[in-house]
């Protein structure tokens, strides 16, 4: 006969065992990292991707449970998966070399920390130049923003080129056998630049109050902006382009969620809705006072979470991603009913504007970080040029000795990214959540994101709480601008 004593301590097991969540017994989601084939332009060719078994793209999850994932490469070199917009441990964040080694050929790599967030996030390589090939997925991890009678739709936009990116980096790169040398009005590591903080100096008040306010941009007036270094042969959204597009069943007058992920290696766009009527909810995954359009920029790694509600009569309604300054353009369809589909061309009537942060400074974060004086500010100079394609940060490119942004855990950090070059840069900070609170000079509590666009001559100001220590990579996300060196480091404990 049981005790007493036993009874209770069964019956608490059953009820702990009980409140489990579902997850709790369950085996990873397994993502397989392989070669596919597609038709781009009516040609068969050979891309990357990481799929589930059954063939269906990246993760779909919930808010509050755990991320557990198995990642196994089927290819016949390394790669490595990042997580872009979550805040996993820094040792499963995804980057070769700061976080972890690259998973070898034919080897597994496992995954597994909560889902403390919920929004429009996504999956790639962060392992050589794998993301031109499309190495890259959707990461949805849904917290109820859509609602339960809304139909979501998820757009992958991405840029493809037939010629491998080795090539095209080697392309950009002519003429640069000097790479790796000092060069003209570069300093190398552990030099002080005029009138610069070094990497973990905290700025007083008398450095604040002498720091350059004016109105970003102004020299910008006298010179367009150098865009899109890479002449792409496709534009694709979902895998397709406008010759053949994805076209999704939605219902006729019902509610629909785009959630569009820019994948592209180095291509920014403006969606346009066309005749519909959106609301932007969010970017990046983060919420933000809704804001009414149809048509919102959105540049490399960026996301768009966008409420749309359809007619009610029958009808197509193209989604489209034009090119920033160009005509080409990409996008899927919404089939309402049963309406015919015509055919969208490839090219716009007329050549978009580059993108501005005329958006950017009207977006406000619904939950915005709570007011605090910046504890440490660094001054981060975006540098370099097209000639001999050297790209870095305050003068350095990167390389293994650079030593990292220093912060402390606790502190609210500043980050004033000032574009010293022509061309935009979106810059991205690994394991982190951050807040636009400066734009020209004019303080506000901006959207809170993981990416942001530096237009060329400008400046940002982004803050966040070092709230996940770790050693955490900060870099534009523009593929080859990455790879030639804009790119540096965050660390703390």
């Amino acid at each position: 006969m049981l005790s007493r004593r036993t009874a209770l301590l069964t019956a608490l097991a059953g009820a702990t065992l009980g409140r489990m969540p579902a997850w709790a017994d369950t085996p990873p989601v397994t993502l397989r990292v392989e070669r596919r084939s597609i038709e781009v332009n009516g040609k068969p060719v050979s891309v990357l991707r990481i799929a589930q078994p059954d063939g269906t793209p990246g993760v779909s999850t919930a808010v509050g449970r755990q991320f557990r994932v198995r990642v196994d490469n089927a290819l016949d070199v390394p790669t490595l998966i990042h997580w872009h917009g979550l805040a996993p441990p820094w040792q499963q964040d995804g980057v070769p070399g700061i976080s972890a080694p690259p998973i070898p050929p034919g080897g597994t790599a496992d995954y597994d920390f909560p889902l403390r967030f919920g929004g429009t996030f996504w999956m790639h390589s962060h392992q050589g130049l794998q993301e031109q090939e499309l190495l890259a997925a959707p990461l949805i991890i849904h917290d109820g923003r859509a609602g339960p009678d809304v139909q979501e739709v998820v757009v992958m936009l991405a840029d493809f080129s037939f010629t491998p990116p080795e090539a095209i980096f080697a392309g950009l790169r002519k003429g640069s056998a000097m790479a790796g040398m000092k060069m003209p009005g570069m300093k190398m590591p552990g030099m002080k630049m005029p009138g610069m903080k070094m990497p973990g100096m905290k700025m007083s008040d008398s450095d604040m109050a002498g720091m350059d306010m004016s109105e970003p941009g102004a020299a910008a007036k006298d010179a367009a902006p150098d865009l899109n270094d890479v002449k792409y042969d496709a534009f694709l959204a979902n895998d397709r382009t406008l010759a053949d597009p994805d076209v999704i069943r939605v219902a006729p007058g019902g509610d629909v969620l785009l959630r569009i992920i820019n994948s592209s290696a180095m291509s920014a766009y403006h969606v346009d809705l066309g005749a519909l009527q959106g609301t932007l909810i969010a970017v990046d995954g983060m919420r933000v006072q809704p804001v009414p359009g149809r048509r919102f920029p959105i540049a490399v790694a960026q996301r768009l979470d966008i409420r749309l509600t359809l007619p009610r009569a029958p009808a197509a309604h193209p989604v489209l991603a034009i090119l920033e300054g160009e005509r080409a353009q990409t996008g899927v369809i919404l089939r309402a009913g049963d309406a015919p589909v015509a055919r969208v061309p490839t090219q716009a009537d007329a050549a978009s504007p580059a993108l501005t942060l005329t958006l950017e400074a009207r977006l406000r974060a619904l939950v915005p970080l709570a007011p605090r004086k910046a504890d440490r500010v660094h001054l981060v100079d975006l540098t370099g040029s097209m000639e001999n394609y050297v790209w870095s940060i305050n003068g350095v490119v990167w390389n293994k000795d650079v030593p990292p942004l220093a912060v402390a855990r606790g502190e609210r950090v500043e980050l004033v990214l000032h574009n010293r070059t022509p061309m935009p840069h979106p810059m991205h900070l690994h394991g982190h959540t951050f807040q636009v609170v400066e734009i020209g000079g004019r303080r506000f509590a901006g959207a809170m994101r993981d990416t942001v666009l530096v237009p060329p001559r400008t400046r940002v100001v982004v803050a966040f709480d070092a709230d996940n220590p770790g050693w955490w990579a900060f870099h534009c996300h523009l593929l080859y601008h990455m790879d030639a060196g804009m790119f540096t480091t965050v660390r703390y404990v």
